[in-house]
Protein backbone atom coordinates (compact mmCIF):
# COMPACT_ATOMS: atom_id res chain seq x y z
CA UNK A 1 0.00 0.00 0.00
CA UNK A 2 1.42 3.50 -0.89
CA UNK A 3 2.16 5.81 1.84
CA UNK A 4 -0.92 8.29 0.61
CA UNK A 5 -3.40 5.66 0.83
CA UNK A 6 -4.66 4.71 3.51
CA UNK A 7 -7.29 2.51 3.48
CA UNK A 8 -9.77 1.01 0.86
CA UNK A 9 -14.22 0.55 1.06
CA UNK A 10 -16.66 -1.30 -0.10
CA UNK A 11 -20.32 -0.88 -0.43
CA UNK A 12 -23.16 -3.13 -0.18
CA UNK A 13 -26.19 -0.63 -0.67
CA UNK A 14 -26.71 0.40 2.77
CA UNK A 15 -23.42 0.46 4.41
CA UNK A 16 -19.87 1.71 3.72
CA UNK A 17 -17.28 -1.07 4.72
CA UNK A 18 -14.30 0.85 5.78
CA UNK A 19 -11.08 -1.16 6.10
CA UNK A 20 -7.92 1.10 6.97
CA UNK A 21 -4.85 1.51 9.12
CA UNK A 22 -5.13 1.68 12.95
CA UNK A 23 -4.37 5.39 13.18
CA UNK A 24 -6.95 6.30 10.52
CA UNK A 25 -9.53 4.19 12.20
CA UNK A 26 -9.27 5.80 15.49
CA UNK A 27 -9.71 9.06 13.87
CA UNK A 28 -12.57 7.82 12.08
CA UNK A 29 -14.33 6.79 15.18
CA UNK A 30 -14.39 10.35 16.80
CA UNK A 31 -15.80 11.58 13.52
CA UNK A 32 -18.23 9.27 13.74
CA UNK A 33 -18.95 8.66 17.46
CA UNK A 34 -22.13 6.68 16.42
CA UNK A 35 -20.17 3.39 14.81
CA UNK A 36 -19.08 0.63 17.09
CA UNK A 37 -16.37 2.13 19.08
CA UNK A 38 -15.11 -1.62 20.08
CA UNK A 39 -11.59 -2.90 18.32
CA UNK A 40 -12.24 -4.09 14.96
CA UNK A 41 -10.77 -4.62 11.29
CA UNK A 42 -13.76 -2.19 9.79
CA UNK A 43 -15.99 -0.06 10.45
CA UNK A 44 -19.92 -0.42 9.41
CA UNK A 45 -21.03 3.12 8.65
CA UNK A 46 -24.53 3.53 7.62
CA UNK A 47 -24.83 4.90 4.46
CA UNK A 48 -26.83 8.19 4.89
CA UNK A 49 -26.75 10.96 2.74
CA UNK A 50 -25.25 12.94 6.02
CA UNK A 51 -22.45 9.98 6.91
CA UNK A 52 -21.88 10.22 3.08
CA UNK A 53 -20.80 13.46 2.52
CA UNK A 54 -18.94 13.27 5.71
CA UNK A 55 -17.00 9.98 4.90
CA UNK A 56 -16.63 12.66 1.78
CA UNK A 57 -15.14 15.04 2.85
CA UNK A 58 -13.06 12.98 5.27
CA UNK A 59 -11.62 11.25 2.09
CA UNK A 60 -9.62 14.38 1.47
CA UNK A 61 -7.74 14.37 4.28
CA UNK A 62 -7.47 10.40 4.37
CA UNK A 63 -7.56 9.26 1.06
CA UNK A 64 -8.73 5.50 0.22
CA UNK A 65 -9.05 3.19 -2.54
CA UNK A 66 -12.53 3.08 -3.92
CA UNK A 67 -14.17 1.09 -6.90
CA UNK A 68 -15.09 3.23 -9.67
CA UNK A 69 -19.51 2.38 -8.52
CA UNK A 70 -18.11 3.02 -5.13
CA UNK A 71 -17.04 6.37 -5.72
CA UNK A 72 -19.72 7.54 -7.34
CA UNK A 73 -22.58 6.30 -5.09
CA UNK A 74 -20.38 7.92 -1.81
CA UNK A 75 -20.52 11.44 -4.63
CA UNK A 76 -24.14 11.09 -5.32
CA UNK A 77 -25.42 10.31 -1.60
CA UNK A 78 -23.04 12.99 -0.28
CA UNK A 79 -24.29 15.26 -2.75
CA UNK A 80 -27.65 14.75 -2.06
CA UNK A 81 -27.30 15.81 1.17
CA UNK A 82 -25.49 19.37 -0.04
CA UNK A 83 -28.62 19.61 -2.10
CA UNK A 84 -31.21 18.85 0.41
CA UNK A 85 -29.53 21.59 2.92
CA UNK A 86 -29.18 24.16 0.25
CA UNK A 87 -32.65 24.22 -0.46
CA UNK A 88 -34.04 23.78 3.19
CA UNK A 89 -31.93 26.91 3.61
CA UNK A 90 -33.58 28.71 0.51
CA UNK A 91 -36.83 27.88 2.04
CA UNK A 92 -36.24 29.26 5.21
CA UNK A 93 -34.90 32.57 3.68
CA UNK A 94 -37.75 32.78 1.43
CA UNK A 95 -35.55 32.02 -1.82
CA UNK A 96 -37.76 29.13 -3.10
CA UNK A 97 -41.44 29.92 -4.70
CA UNK A 98 -43.80 27.91 -2.62
CA UNK A 99 -46.08 25.74 -4.78
CA UNK A 100 -49.65 26.56 -4.52
CA UNK A 101 -51.19 23.25 -4.50
CA UNK A 102 -54.65 23.43 -6.50
CA UNK A 103 -57.42 22.96 -4.09
CA UNK A 104 -61.29 23.96 -3.79
CA UNK A 105 -60.82 26.06 -0.74
CA UNK A 106 -57.18 27.47 -1.09
CA UNK A 107 -54.85 26.53 1.91
CA UNK A 108 -53.22 28.64 3.88
CA UNK A 109 -49.00 29.72 3.31
CA UNK A 110 -47.68 27.81 6.21
CA UNK A 111 -49.89 24.56 5.31
CA UNK A 112 -48.30 25.54 1.71
CA UNK A 113 -44.99 25.63 2.91
CA UNK A 114 -44.91 22.30 4.72
CA UNK A 115 -46.00 20.53 1.40
CA UNK A 116 -42.68 22.68 0.00
CA UNK A 117 -40.13 20.72 2.91
CA UNK A 118 -41.76 17.36 2.74
CA UNK A 119 -40.88 17.68 -1.60
CA UNK A 120 -37.29 18.67 -0.44
CA UNK A 121 -36.80 16.24 2.50
CA UNK A 122 -39.14 13.53 1.18
CA UNK A 123 -40.42 12.89 4.49
CA UNK A 124 -41.76 14.84 7.55
CA UNK A 125 -43.21 14.96 11.09
CA UNK A 126 -45.51 17.42 10.68
CA UNK A 127 -46.47 19.03 14.80
CA UNK A 128 -48.08 21.54 14.03
CA UNK A 129 -49.96 22.77 17.10
CA UNK A 130 -53.27 21.60 17.40
CA UNK A 131 -56.43 22.82 14.96
CA UNK A 132 -53.83 24.43 12.48
CA UNK A 133 -55.22 22.22 9.96
CA UNK A 134 -52.95 19.18 9.66
CA UNK A 135 -54.91 17.74 7.75
CA UNK A 136 -55.27 20.04 5.04
CA UNK A 137 -51.11 20.24 4.67
CA UNK A 138 -51.46 16.82 4.35
CA UNK A 139 -53.93 17.10 1.53
CA UNK A 140 -51.85 19.42 -0.40
CA UNK A 141 -49.46 17.23 -2.17
CA UNK A 142 -52.43 14.88 -3.17
CA UNK A 143 -52.54 18.09 -5.76
CA UNK A 144 -49.75 17.15 -7.85
CA UNK A 145 -50.77 14.07 -9.91
CA UNK A 146 -47.07 12.57 -9.34
CA UNK A 147 -47.54 11.90 -5.48
CA UNK A 148 -50.49 9.90 -6.38
CA UNK A 149 -51.83 7.13 -5.68
CA UNK A 150 -51.71 8.57 -2.29
CA UNK A 151 -52.75 6.04 0.88
CA UNK A 152 -53.72 7.79 4.38
CA UNK A 153 -53.75 5.69 7.13
CA UNK A 154 -56.03 6.44 10.02
CA UNK A 155 -56.83 5.33 13.36
CA UNK A 156 -60.08 3.73 13.97
CA UNK A 157 -61.33 5.70 15.62
CA UNK A 158 -61.64 8.18 13.16
CA UNK A 159 -63.00 6.87 10.13
CA UNK A 160 -65.32 10.05 9.11
CA UNK A 161 -62.74 12.56 9.28
CA UNK A 162 -60.48 11.79 6.23
CA UNK A 163 -64.00 11.23 3.94
CA UNK A 164 -65.27 14.31 4.73
CA UNK A 165 -62.14 16.45 4.36
CA UNK A 166 -61.04 15.05 0.98
CA UNK A 167 -64.66 16.03 0.08
CA UNK A 168 -63.61 19.50 1.33
CA UNK A 169 -60.84 20.05 -0.60
CA UNK A 170 -60.17 17.61 -3.35
CA UNK A 171 -63.62 16.72 -4.72
CA UNK A 172 -62.12 16.05 -7.72
CA UNK A 173 -59.89 13.45 -6.49
CA UNK A 174 -61.25 9.68 -6.65
CA UNK A 175 -61.41 8.21 -3.15
CA UNK A 176 -61.55 4.58 -1.95
CA UNK A 177 -62.12 3.88 1.68
CA UNK A 178 -60.78 0.29 2.65
CA UNK A 179 -63.71 -1.34 4.60
CA UNK A 180 -62.35 -5.05 4.32
CA UNK A 181 -59.06 -6.64 6.56
CA UNK A 182 -58.15 -9.17 3.24
CA UNK A 183 -56.87 -7.62 0.38
CA UNK A 184 -59.46 -7.63 -2.60
CA UNK A 185 -59.05 -5.87 -6.49
CA UNK A 186 -59.02 -1.94 -6.33
CA UNK A 187 -59.72 -1.47 -10.06
CA UNK A 188 -63.06 -2.86 -10.73
CA UNK A 189 -63.83 -6.29 -11.81
CA UNK A 190 -66.43 -7.82 -13.78
CA UNK A 191 -69.64 -8.36 -11.93
CA UNK A 192 -67.94 -6.47 -8.56
CA UNK A 193 -70.47 -3.85 -6.87
CA UNK A 194 -68.31 -1.60 -5.03
CA UNK A 195 -69.74 1.82 -5.73
CA UNK A 196 -66.14 3.65 -5.20
CA UNK A 197 -63.97 1.75 -7.48
CA UNK A 198 -63.05 2.46 -11.00
CA UNK A 199 -61.36 1.20 -14.00
CA UNK A 200 -58.20 2.55 -12.95
CA UNK A 201 -56.38 2.67 -9.67
CA UNK A 202 -57.94 4.89 -7.04
CA UNK A 203 -56.41 8.57 -6.29
CA UNK A 204 -56.50 8.46 -2.36
CA UNK A 205 -56.84 5.20 -0.38
CA UNK A 206 -57.67 5.59 3.01
CA UNK A 207 -57.04 2.43 5.05
CA UNK A 208 -56.85 1.82 9.07
CA UNK A 209 -53.77 1.08 11.04
CA UNK A 210 -55.65 -2.17 11.98
CA UNK A 211 -56.16 -3.19 7.96
CA UNK A 212 -53.18 -1.84 7.15
CA UNK A 213 -51.38 -5.40 8.53
CA UNK A 214 -52.82 -7.13 5.41
CA UNK A 215 -52.95 -4.81 2.76
CA UNK A 216 -49.18 -3.39 3.50
CA UNK A 217 -48.03 -5.54 0.38
CA UNK A 218 -50.31 -4.74 -2.05
CA UNK A 219 -50.78 -0.94 -1.28
CA UNK A 220 -46.93 -0.93 -1.15
CA UNK A 221 -46.97 -1.46 -5.02
CA UNK A 222 -48.71 1.52 -6.13
CA UNK A 223 -48.14 4.23 -3.51
CA UNK A 224 -46.49 7.42 -4.32
CA UNK A 225 -47.35 9.44 -1.45
CA UNK A 226 -48.30 8.11 2.47
CA UNK A 227 -49.59 9.82 4.97
CA UNK A 228 -50.00 8.57 8.58
CA UNK A 229 -52.86 10.10 10.60
CA UNK A 230 -52.04 10.67 14.80
CA UNK A 231 -48.78 9.30 13.97
CA UNK A 232 -47.91 9.31 17.87
CA UNK A 233 -49.44 5.54 17.90
CA UNK A 234 -46.23 4.56 15.90
CA UNK A 235 -43.94 5.00 19.03
CA UNK A 236 -44.14 0.84 19.44
CA UNK A 237 -41.67 -0.94 17.11
CA UNK A 238 -43.25 -4.41 18.58
CA UNK A 239 -46.26 -4.42 16.55
CA UNK A 240 -47.70 -6.35 13.04
CA UNK A 241 -49.22 -2.71 12.73
CA UNK A 242 -45.74 -0.95 12.77
CA UNK A 243 -43.92 -3.12 10.67
CA UNK A 244 -46.95 -2.49 7.97
CA UNK A 245 -46.01 1.02 8.66
CA UNK A 246 -42.57 1.14 8.08
CA UNK A 247 -43.27 -1.53 5.14
CA UNK A 248 -45.44 1.18 3.29
CA UNK A 249 -43.38 3.94 3.88
CA UNK A 250 -40.22 2.70 2.55
CA UNK A 251 -41.86 1.88 -0.91
CA UNK A 252 -43.65 5.64 -0.41
CA UNK A 253 -41.49 8.31 -2.67
CA UNK A 254 -43.10 10.91 0.09
CA UNK A 255 -44.05 10.59 3.55
CA UNK A 256 -45.76 12.51 5.73
CA UNK A 257 -46.80 11.66 9.84
CA UNK A 258 -49.27 14.27 11.51
CA UNK A 259 -49.52 14.50 14.93
CA UNK A 260 -49.49 17.65 18.10
CA UNK A 261 -48.10 15.31 19.86
CA UNK A 262 -45.17 13.02 18.14
CA UNK A 263 -44.88 11.56 21.83
CA UNK A 264 -46.64 10.67 24.86
CA UNK A 265 -44.19 9.17 27.22
CA UNK A 266 -40.35 9.13 27.15
CA UNK A 267 -38.13 11.03 24.49
CA UNK A 268 -36.41 7.68 22.98
CA UNK A 269 -39.63 6.56 21.61
CA UNK A 270 -38.75 9.53 19.15
CA UNK A 271 -36.95 7.13 17.27
CA UNK A 272 -39.37 4.51 16.44
CA UNK A 273 -41.54 7.77 14.88
CA UNK A 274 -38.79 9.42 13.02
CA UNK A 275 -37.64 6.43 11.44
CA UNK A 276 -40.17 5.18 8.83
CA UNK A 277 -40.53 8.86 7.69
CA UNK A 278 -36.92 9.61 7.11
CA UNK A 279 -34.97 6.28 7.73
CA UNK A 280 -31.68 6.22 9.69
CA UNK A 281 -31.97 10.31 9.73
CA UNK A 282 -31.14 9.39 13.44
CA UNK A 283 -28.94 6.28 13.05
CA UNK A 284 -28.82 3.38 14.28
CA UNK A 285 -31.46 2.93 17.63
CA UNK A 286 -28.58 1.90 19.49
CA UNK A 287 -26.57 5.02 18.45
CA UNK A 288 -29.67 7.19 19.00
CA UNK A 289 -29.80 6.12 22.73
CA UNK A 290 -26.25 6.22 23.48
CA UNK A 291 -26.27 9.84 22.02
CA UNK A 292 -29.21 11.66 22.71
CA UNK A 293 -30.61 9.74 25.76
CA UNK A 294 -30.24 8.98 29.36
CA UNK A 295 -31.68 6.33 31.90
CA UNK A 296 -31.32 3.77 34.62
CA UNK A 297 -31.68 0.69 34.80
CA UNK A 298 -35.02 -0.91 34.40
CA UNK A 299 -36.88 2.98 33.26
CA UNK A 300 -37.59 3.68 29.93
CA UNK A 301 -34.54 6.16 28.59
CA UNK A 302 -35.52 9.45 28.31
CA UNK A 303 -33.43 12.65 25.77
CA UNK A 304 -30.45 14.21 27.74
CA UNK A 305 -31.78 17.75 26.32
CA UNK A 306 -35.06 17.90 24.65
CA UNK A 307 -34.49 21.24 23.81
CA UNK A 308 -31.33 20.29 22.04
CA UNK A 309 -32.93 17.22 20.04
CA UNK A 310 -35.87 19.57 18.95
CA UNK A 311 -33.47 22.08 17.61
CA UNK A 312 -31.76 19.12 16.04
CA UNK A 313 -35.17 18.15 14.37
CA UNK A 314 -36.01 21.33 12.88
CA UNK A 315 -32.63 22.30 11.35
CA UNK A 316 -32.00 18.92 9.49
CA UNK A 317 -35.84 19.41 8.17
CA UNK A 318 -37.16 16.14 10.11
CA UNK A 319 -39.42 18.05 11.83
CA UNK A 320 -41.87 21.45 11.35
CA UNK A 321 -43.86 22.75 14.36
CA UNK A 322 -45.37 25.70 14.13
CA UNK A 323 -47.93 27.50 16.92
CA UNK A 324 -50.49 29.61 16.37
CA UNK A 325 -48.82 32.58 17.43
CA UNK A 326 -46.16 31.62 14.40
CA UNK A 327 -48.74 31.66 12.16
CA UNK A 328 -51.07 34.67 13.38
CA UNK A 329 -53.78 32.48 14.17
CA UNK A 330 -53.82 32.75 17.98
CA UNK A 331 -57.02 31.39 19.87
CA UNK A 332 -58.65 32.38 22.85
CA UNK A 333 -56.99 31.96 26.00
CA UNK A 334 -56.89 28.24 27.14
CA UNK A 335 -57.24 27.78 31.22
CA UNK A 336 -56.06 24.42 32.59
CA UNK A 337 -58.04 24.37 36.12
CA UNK A 338 -57.21 21.70 38.61
CA UNK A 339 -59.70 21.00 40.87
CA UNK A 340 -59.98 19.27 43.87
CA UNK A 341 -63.00 16.83 44.38
CA UNK A 342 -64.40 14.34 46.88
CA UNK A 343 -64.23 10.70 46.56
CA UNK A 344 -65.88 7.63 48.42
CA UNK A 345 -63.77 6.12 50.47
CA UNK A 346 -65.67 3.03 50.80
CA UNK A 347 -65.16 2.22 46.37
CA UNK A 348 -61.17 2.15 47.25
CA UNK A 349 -61.86 0.08 50.58
CA UNK A 350 -63.58 -2.33 48.27
CA UNK A 351 -60.43 -3.26 46.40
CA UNK A 352 -58.01 -3.04 49.37
CA UNK A 353 -57.31 -6.87 49.55
CA UNK A 354 -56.70 -7.51 45.97
CA UNK A 355 -54.46 -4.13 45.29
CA UNK A 356 -52.53 -4.73 48.43
CA UNK A 357 -51.46 -8.37 47.84
CA UNK A 358 -50.77 -6.68 43.79
CA UNK A 359 -48.86 -4.11 44.78
CA UNK A 360 -46.65 -6.68 47.37
CA UNK A 361 -46.13 -8.49 44.19
CA UNK A 362 -44.24 -5.59 42.23
CA UNK A 363 -42.28 -4.35 44.64
CA UNK A 364 -41.40 -8.13 45.37
CA UNK A 365 -37.02 -7.88 45.65
CA UNK A 366 -36.98 -11.32 44.47
CA UNK A 367 -35.95 -11.56 41.38
CA UNK A 368 -37.80 -14.74 40.42
CA UNK A 369 -40.75 -12.73 40.74
CA UNK A 370 -39.99 -11.08 37.58
CA UNK A 371 -43.00 -12.24 35.24
CA UNK A 372 -45.18 -12.26 38.00
CA UNK A 373 -44.81 -8.35 39.03
CA UNK A 374 -45.65 -7.72 34.39
CA UNK A 375 -48.87 -9.39 35.22
CA UNK A 376 -49.95 -7.80 39.13
CA UNK A 377 -48.59 -4.31 37.66
CA UNK A 378 -51.38 -4.67 35.22
CA UNK A 379 -53.66 -5.63 37.00
CA UNK A 380 -52.96 -3.50 39.97
CA UNK A 381 -53.42 -0.16 37.29
CA UNK A 382 -56.82 -1.57 36.05
CA UNK A 383 -57.86 -2.50 39.83
CA UNK A 384 -56.46 1.00 41.36
CA UNK A 385 -57.36 3.67 38.54
CA UNK A 386 -60.87 2.22 37.77
CA UNK A 387 -61.79 2.41 41.39
CA UNK A 388 -60.11 5.76 42.05
CA UNK A 389 -62.56 6.63 38.78
CA UNK A 390 -65.59 4.66 40.55
CA UNK A 391 -64.72 7.00 44.24
CA UNK A 392 -65.27 10.36 42.28
CA UNK A 393 -67.25 9.69 39.98
CA UNK A 394 -70.72 10.62 41.47
CA UNK A 395 -69.08 14.48 42.84
CA UNK A 396 -67.83 14.36 39.02
CA UNK A 397 -71.67 14.24 37.63
CA UNK A 398 -72.20 16.79 40.10
CA UNK A 399 -69.32 19.41 39.14
CA UNK A 400 -70.71 18.52 35.49
CA UNK A 401 -74.39 19.31 36.03
CA UNK A 402 -73.34 22.61 37.42
CA UNK A 403 -71.76 23.78 34.70
CA UNK A 404 -74.72 23.01 32.67
CA UNK A 405 -76.61 24.67 34.22
CA UNK A 406 -74.41 27.75 34.26
CA UNK A 407 -74.84 27.52 30.35
CA UNK A 408 -72.28 25.61 29.09
CA UNK A 409 -72.30 22.32 27.11
CA UNK A 410 -69.60 20.10 28.50
CA UNK A 411 -67.04 17.63 27.09
CA UNK A 412 -66.72 14.66 29.58
CA UNK A 413 -63.13 12.32 28.89
CA UNK A 414 -63.29 9.36 30.85
CA UNK A 415 -61.65 5.82 30.47
CA UNK A 416 -63.50 2.94 31.77
CA UNK A 417 -67.38 1.86 31.64
CA UNK A 418 -67.60 1.19 35.04
CA UNK A 419 -67.59 5.29 35.11
CA UNK A 420 -69.30 5.57 32.55
CA UNK A 421 -71.93 3.86 33.67
CA UNK A 422 -72.85 5.78 36.63
CA UNK A 423 -72.11 9.32 34.75
CA UNK A 424 -75.13 8.71 32.54
CA UNK A 425 -76.75 7.56 35.62
CA UNK A 426 -76.54 10.65 37.19
CA UNK A 427 -77.63 12.84 34.03
CA UNK A 428 -79.57 10.87 32.10
CA UNK A 429 -81.76 14.03 32.62
CA UNK A 430 -78.96 16.28 30.40
CA UNK A 431 -79.59 13.73 27.69
CA UNK A 432 -75.25 12.51 27.50
CA UNK A 433 -74.17 10.92 24.44
CA UNK A 434 -71.39 8.42 24.22
CA UNK A 435 -68.29 8.58 22.16
CA UNK A 436 -66.05 6.00 23.09
CA UNK A 437 -64.51 2.44 22.03
CA UNK A 438 -67.74 0.67 21.75
CA UNK A 439 -69.82 2.91 19.40
CA UNK A 440 -70.07 1.98 15.32
CA UNK A 441 -68.68 4.70 13.50
CA UNK A 442 -72.50 5.23 12.70
CA UNK A 443 -73.39 6.03 16.25
CA UNK A 444 -70.31 8.44 16.61
CA UNK A 445 -71.15 10.58 14.24
CA UNK A 446 -74.61 10.64 15.55
CA UNK A 447 -73.17 11.49 19.01
CA UNK A 448 -71.50 14.17 17.86
CA UNK A 449 -73.95 15.38 15.48
CA UNK A 450 -76.46 15.58 18.45
CA UNK A 451 -73.75 17.89 20.78
CA UNK A 452 -72.84 20.12 17.65
CA UNK A 453 -76.55 20.89 17.14
CA UNK A 454 -77.41 21.14 21.04
CA UNK A 455 -79.44 17.98 21.54
CA UNK A 456 -77.42 17.34 24.26
CA UNK A 457 -75.56 19.09 26.94
CA UNK A 458 -72.80 16.28 27.79
CA UNK A 459 -70.86 14.29 25.69
CA UNK A 460 -68.77 11.28 27.43
CA UNK A 461 -65.73 10.85 25.35
CA UNK A 462 -63.25 8.53 25.95
CA UNK A 463 -59.69 10.17 26.76
CA UNK A 464 -58.47 8.40 23.55
CA UNK A 465 -61.19 8.26 21.19
CA UNK A 466 -61.06 11.97 20.73
CA UNK A 467 -57.70 12.42 18.15
CA UNK A 468 -58.58 13.80 15.37
CA UNK A 469 -62.27 14.75 15.53
CA UNK A 470 -63.21 17.96 13.91
CA UNK A 471 -66.53 20.43 14.67
CA UNK A 472 -66.95 20.15 18.39
CA UNK A 473 -64.90 23.52 18.78
CA UNK A 474 -68.37 25.20 17.30
CA UNK A 475 -70.82 24.20 20.01
CA UNK A 476 -68.40 23.93 23.37
CA UNK A 477 -65.35 25.72 25.31
CA UNK A 478 -65.52 23.64 28.41
CA UNK A 479 -63.71 20.49 29.07
CA UNK A 480 -63.84 18.42 32.02
CA UNK A 481 -61.26 15.21 32.81
CA UNK A 482 -63.42 13.01 34.86
CA UNK A 483 -60.37 10.57 34.63
CA UNK A 484 -56.84 10.84 34.43
CA UNK A 485 -54.29 9.23 31.71
CA UNK A 486 -50.78 8.80 32.44
CA UNK A 487 -49.77 10.68 29.63
CA UNK A 488 -49.89 14.88 29.10
CA UNK A 489 -50.31 14.07 25.40
CA UNK A 490 -53.77 12.72 25.52
CA UNK A 491 -54.81 15.46 27.85
CA UNK A 492 -53.75 17.90 25.52
CA UNK A 493 -55.34 15.91 22.41
CA UNK A 494 -58.30 15.92 24.21
CA UNK A 495 -58.28 19.96 25.06
CA UNK A 496 -57.63 20.13 21.37
CA UNK A 497 -60.98 18.95 20.10
CA UNK A 498 -62.28 22.50 21.44
CA UNK A 499 -59.48 24.61 21.39
CA UNK A 500 -58.29 24.96 17.86
CA UNK A 501 -59.46 27.50 15.05
CA UNK A 502 -62.98 28.43 14.74
CA UNK A 503 -63.13 28.34 18.08
CA UNK A 504 -65.05 32.20 19.58
CA UNK A 505 -64.58 31.72 23.05
CA UNK A 506 -62.20 30.95 25.97
CA UNK A 507 -61.19 27.22 26.61
CA UNK A 508 -61.68 25.93 29.88
CA UNK A 509 -60.14 22.25 31.08
CA UNK A 510 -61.07 21.38 34.34
CA UNK A 511 -59.16 18.50 35.68
CA UNK A 512 -60.98 16.63 38.48
CA UNK A 513 -58.26 15.45 41.27
CA UNK A 514 -59.11 13.27 44.12
CA UNK A 515 -56.57 12.73 46.94
CA UNK A 516 -57.18 8.92 47.29
CA UNK A 517 -56.51 6.34 44.94
CA UNK A 518 -54.00 6.89 41.82
CA UNK A 519 -54.66 10.53 41.43
CA UNK A 520 -52.16 12.02 43.30
CA UNK A 521 -49.13 9.88 42.05
CA UNK A 522 -50.44 10.06 38.25
CA UNK A 523 -50.54 13.95 38.31
CA UNK A 524 -46.94 14.19 39.74
CA UNK A 525 -45.84 11.78 37.37
CA UNK A 526 -47.07 13.58 34.61
CA UNK A 527 -44.85 16.13 35.40
CA UNK A 528 -41.51 14.76 33.57
CA UNK A 529 -43.29 13.07 30.62
CA UNK A 530 -44.78 16.74 30.26
CA UNK A 531 -41.17 18.38 29.86
CA UNK A 532 -39.76 15.56 27.03
CA UNK A 533 -42.74 16.92 24.21
CA UNK A 534 -42.18 20.07 25.64
CA UNK A 535 -38.57 20.71 25.22
CA UNK A 536 -38.84 19.10 21.47
CA UNK A 537 -41.78 21.12 20.07
CA UNK A 538 -41.23 24.61 21.72
CA UNK A 539 -37.61 25.18 22.94
CA UNK A 540 -37.24 28.58 25.20
CA UNK A 541 -40.81 27.54 26.57
CA UNK A 542 -40.58 27.56 30.22
CA UNK A 543 -40.64 23.68 31.25
CA UNK A 544 -43.03 22.17 33.80
CA UNK A 545 -40.49 21.60 37.12
CA UNK A 546 -38.94 18.25 37.06
CA UNK A 547 -40.17 15.78 39.71
CA UNK A 548 -38.69 12.35 38.31
CA UNK A 549 -38.51 9.82 41.32
CA UNK A 550 -36.21 7.50 39.34
CA UNK A 551 -39.01 4.89 39.87
CA UNK A 552 -41.48 3.20 37.46
CA UNK A 553 -44.55 5.13 38.19
CA UNK A 554 -46.87 1.90 39.04
CA UNK A 555 -43.90 1.33 41.42
CA UNK A 556 -44.47 4.53 43.01
CA UNK A 557 -48.15 4.01 43.18
CA UNK A 558 -47.98 0.98 44.73
CA UNK A 559 -45.57 2.21 47.56
CA UNK A 560 -48.36 4.97 48.24
CA UNK A 561 -51.28 2.58 48.41
CA UNK A 562 -49.34 0.17 50.30
CA UNK A 563 -48.67 3.17 52.86
CA UNK A 564 -52.13 3.95 52.77
CA UNK A 565 -53.56 0.95 53.65
CA UNK A 566 -50.42 0.73 56.42
CA UNK A 567 -49.70 -2.61 54.65
CA UNK A 568 -45.80 -3.11 54.90
CA UNK A 569 -43.48 -2.72 51.74
CA UNK A 570 -42.15 -6.33 50.94
CA UNK A 571 -38.08 -6.82 51.47
CA UNK A 572 -38.34 -10.62 50.14
CA UNK A 573 -41.47 -12.32 48.89
CA UNK A 574 -41.38 -16.28 47.82
CA UNK A 575 -42.65 -16.93 44.27
CA UNK A 576 -45.86 -17.89 44.19
CA UNK A 577 -48.21 -18.31 41.18
CA UNK A 578 -50.99 -14.80 41.16
CA UNK A 579 -54.53 -16.08 42.24
CA UNK A 580 -55.34 -12.51 42.35
CA UNK A 581 -57.42 -11.13 39.58
CA UNK A 582 -58.82 -7.63 38.84
CA UNK A 583 -62.07 -7.13 40.38
CA UNK A 584 -64.52 -6.96 37.48
CA UNK A 585 -63.24 -7.81 33.86
CA UNK A 586 -63.75 -4.72 31.96
CA UNK A 587 -63.14 -3.09 28.33
CA UNK A 588 -60.96 -0.29 27.74
CA UNK A 589 -61.92 2.14 25.23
Amino acid sequence: MSTDIYGEIAYNGRSWRITCEPQVRARLKRVFPRVAQGAAQHIELLASPENSRELHWFLQRYPMTLPDDVAAALARLAHRHVEMEQSLAHLVAGRIEIPTFDLSKPPREYQRYAGAQLEIRGGLLLADDLGLGKTVTGICPMAVPSNLPAVVVYPAALPNHWPEKLAEFVPNLRVHHIRKGQPYPLIRQPRQRIQDLWDTLPDVILVSYHKLRGWAEVLGEIVQYAVFEEYQQLRSPDSDIYRACCYLAARARLRMGLTATPIYNYGSEFYHVVNPLIPDALGGYDEFLREWCIGSPGEKPKLKDSEQFGNYLRREGIMLRRTRAEVGRELPELSKIPHEIESDSAALARITGDAVALAQVILAQNEAYRGQKTQAAGEFDQLVRQATGIAKAPYVAEFVRLLVESGQQVLLFGWHREVYGIWREKLADLNPVMYTGSESAKEKQAAKDAFIAGDSNVMLISLRAGAGIDGLQHACSTVVFGELDWSPGVHEQCIGRVHRDGQSEPVQAFFLISGEGSDPIVSDVLGVKREQIEGVRNPGDNLIERRDLGENQLRQLAKQFLKDSGAQVPQVVKPTPITVKAQQQFELT
